[in-house]
């Protein structure tokens, strides 16, 4: 899936091959023009999370196209690329709605920061309108479903939380959706109309960190050619949310700390205090008192973090919200790829349900698109789910207990005896087990073996070299279970 979709207008064919290279090895959807005014046609054509823009163009100046730009779209993210770097230019790009501003040449980590940053913030600024626009009632959160004990009183608490200024620590697994109940928070309070802005430690550079967070002065290093602000500045009134909190390093977290304890800080390479009013919401998936007691995490900035805790429950945990969130993004995923309604049949949601979905609400998103976009029908079954989710149909009616394969072990159960003999080894456990799937399966596709070899996902031959091996005799098929004495057969039974 891409991160997200990108435009590069520049006149140089090497800038232009280079940049789309170096993005689209970052997972972006990459489309490039030579002219403003083919720019300008690509941005009518089709929406763009980012745009790279060079400021000298042969058809027309940067900082005009940028103009028009913004006229027509003020929330999409600008990067302006300039050959040099000075004072005059920043202030004019900054003036006319530039996101940020590289000079060529430039480092690409801190080319990929600024582009991921920007993306993000387009991202964020998008859902934010979305979530404006919704109506705010109680259980309906907007993007949050649920109606299981634990999230209605997720929910009342959220509704207690967002009137307040105090800092919120939001604990859970990967791809429970701290995100989301961190926007919820933030569109509920009295800052609803203010920035909110994400940040993701885990995903930026250490090097980078400080300067994206706090700004910096003019030559505080190499290539910071002017003031920047940081995302402190820029969700000054608002809410600023740290995603992974627990990968800031040392000196970053005492940094942080200062911010809360003070509500001020210092760009870096300046000696200029600078306040801040930023309600922050942070979220880790980690276990943050371990990491206190193993001295990794600061024990001062953790008691600031966990001021109010919010704990977001695992999907295995609340399983009678899968079919809400089913039905949900069934709807989503229809209407975004243009596809009438689609449902699940009975087999298909019995094997949703019984999932315990380790990867939590974002694993079960993305089960339901893949098989929206795969689906030829209404009615999608289980053929659509991944391996993981079906993996009980495909071993459907083994359930086998340590009791019932011993008898079927070689050897007389009377004679095992002593510690080494008194129970199978597990080598013999696990080819019982193989066995009886295999034999299950045969049964089931009426000894069909090219069928099985399929519904296992494995080659014919591979699944022959198996039933040779067990001893499993495939001569009279339909015939009920045979006997395991013979050589086996091949895929037509004979």
């Amino acid at each position: 899936m891409s991160k997200g979709a990108i435009l590069v207008v520049d006149d140089e064919l090497e800038i232009r091959e280079g940049l789309e290279l170096l993005l689209a090895s970052e997972g972006y959807e990459v489309s490039a023009a030579e002219t403003g005014g083919a720019g300008l046609t690509a941005l009518e054509n089709r929406p763009y999370d980012l745009l790279l823009l060079d400021v000298s163009l042969p058809d027309r100046n940067g900082l005009d196209i940028l103009k028009e730009i913004r006229a027509r779209d003020p929330e999409l993210s600008v990067i302006l690329i300039t050959a040099f770097g000075s004072i005059d230019m920043a202030r004019a790009a900054f003036k006319t709605g530039a996101k940020d501003y590289i000079t060529k040449p430039w480092s690409n980590d801190e080319l990929l920061a600024q582009v991921a940053q920007a993306v993000e913030d387009r991202r964020l600024r998008d859902e934010n309108l979305q979530l404006k626009r919704a109506l705010k009632q109680r259980y309906n959160f907007p993007n949050i479903v649920g109606k299981s004990e634990k999230m209605l009183a997720l929910f009342d608490l959220i509704g207690q939380v967002a009137a307040s200024r105090s800092t919120v620590l939001i604990h859970g697994e990967s791809g429970t959706g701290k995100e989301l109940i961190a926007k919820a928070i933030h569109s509920t309070s009295p800052r609803a109309d203010k920035p909110y802005v994400a940040v993701n430690t885990g995903a930026m550079p250490v090097d980078l960190l400080e300067s994206q967070l706090f700004g910096h002065v003019r030559g505080a290093f190499t290539g910071a050619v002017v003031a920047k602000k940081g995302l402190f500045e820029v969700a000054d009134t608002g809410t600023i949310f740290f995603d992974e909190i627990s990968t800031i390093g040392p000196e970053t977290q005492a940094k942080l700390l200062r911010v809360i304890q003070e509500r001020e800080f210092m760009r870096l390479g300046g000696t200029e205090t600078i306040k801040t009013d930023v309600r922050l919401i942070a979220a880790s998936n980690a276990d943050l008192l371990g990491l206190v007691r193993d001295g990794r995490f600061r024990e001062d900035l953790y008691h600031r973090l966990n001021v109010i805790a919010l704990q977001l429950p695992p999907l295995r945990e609340r399983k009678e919200d899968v079919p809400l969130l089913i039905d949900y993004f069934l709807r989503r995923y229809c209407e975004e790829n243009a596809k009438p309604p689609r449902r699940f049949t009975a087999a298909a949601m019995k094997l949703l349900m019984d999932y315990d979905w380790p990867g939590n609400v974002r694993e079960l998103e993305n089960v339901v698109e893949r098989a929206v976009v795969l689906s030829a029908g209404e009615a999608m079954d289980f053929d659509l789910l991944p391996d993981a989710v079906r993996s009980k149909e495909i071993v459907k009616g083994v359930r086998l207990q340590l009791s019932e394969i011993m008898p079927l072990l070689p050897g007389e159960p009377g004679a095992r005896t002593g510690a080494d003999s008194s129970v199978p080894s597990l080598f013999q456990i696990m080819e019982e087990v193989e066995r009886r799937i295999i034999l299950d399966m045969l049964e089931q596709t009426n000894w069909n073996q090219t069928e099985a070899s399929e519904r296992f996902q494995i080659p014919l031959s591979t699944l022959n070299q198996k039933i040779k091996r067990l001893g499993i005799e495939t001569r009279r098929r339909g015939a009920g279970r045979p006997a395991t004495n013979g050589a086996a057969q091949d895929g037509s039974g004979k």
